[in-house]
C-alpha cells in the first residue's frame, strides 16, 4: 500500500472533526444532564424517606408570608400552598423525582429541554420563597448547561432506542397521514 494509500484509508476510518467536536458536545450535555437529574433524585428521595409533606409545605408557606425578600410573585402560590398543603407535600417531591428520571434517562431533544427548563422554573420557585441549599446554584448551572447545548439529550434512551432500529434495519418509521 502506498503512503497515500494509507493515509486516505486511515482519514476514513478516523471521524471528521466536526463529527468529533459535535459527539463532545453531545457528551457534555449528557454528563450535565445526567448529574443534573441524580441531583433531582436525590432531592425527591430525601424528601419521601424524611417523611415530607403538610408540616413542611405550611413552614415554607408561613415562612413566606412573614419575610420581606420575598418577592411579590410568590404570595398567591404561598397563599394557594397555604390552602392545600396536603397535595403539594405530595407533589413536590413526586415532581422532583420526575424531573430526576427525565433528566436521567435521556428521552430525546423536546423532552431534555422541556425537563430542563423544569427545573430551572422549580428552582427559582425555591430561590423565591428563601428555601436555598448548597447544591441548587450548582443544579441551575447544569440545567442551563443542558439547555445550552442542544444535543445534551442525544446521548440517552432515545439515542439507544434509535440505534436499535437501524441495527434491526427498521429505520424510522413514516408519519401517519
Amino acid at each position: 500500500m502506498t503512503a497515500a494509500g494509507a493515509r486516505a484509508a486511515r482519514a476514513s476510518v478516523r471521524p471528521a472533526a466536526p463529527a468529533r467536536g459535535m459527539l463532545l458536545v453531545a457528551l457534555a450535555g449528557a454528563l450535565a444532564r445526567v448529574a443534573t437529574g441524580v441531583l433531582w433524585l436525590g432531592e425527591g428521595v430525601l424528601k419521601y424517606r424524611a417523611g415530607f409533606g403538610s408540616a413542611d409545605i405550611l413552614l415554607v408557606a408561613q415562612g413566606a408570608a412573614g419575610n420581606s425578600r420575598i418577592p411579590f410573585f410568590f404570595r398567591p402560590l404561598g397563599a394557594l400552598m397555604q390552602a392545600a398543603p396536603g397535595l403539594f407535600g405530595l407533589a413536590i417531591p413526586a415532581l422532583e423525582i420526575a424531573l430526576g428520571i427525565l433528566l436521567v434517562l435521556g428521552l430525546g431533544r423536546v423532552t431534555t429541554t422541556i425537563a430542563a427548563l423544569g427545573s430551572i422554573a422549580t428552582l427559582m420557585l425555591y430561590w423565591s420563597s428563601d428555601q436555598l441549599i448548597a447544591q441548587y446554584p450548582a443544579m441551575v448551572l447544569l440545567s442551563a448547561i443542558v439547555l445550552a447545548l442542544p444535543r445534551s439529550g442525544r446521548l440517552g434512551v432515545a439515542w439507544l432506542w434509535e440505534r436499535q432500529r437501524k441495527a434491526r434495519g427498521l429505520g424510522r418509521t413514516p408519519p401517519v397521514v
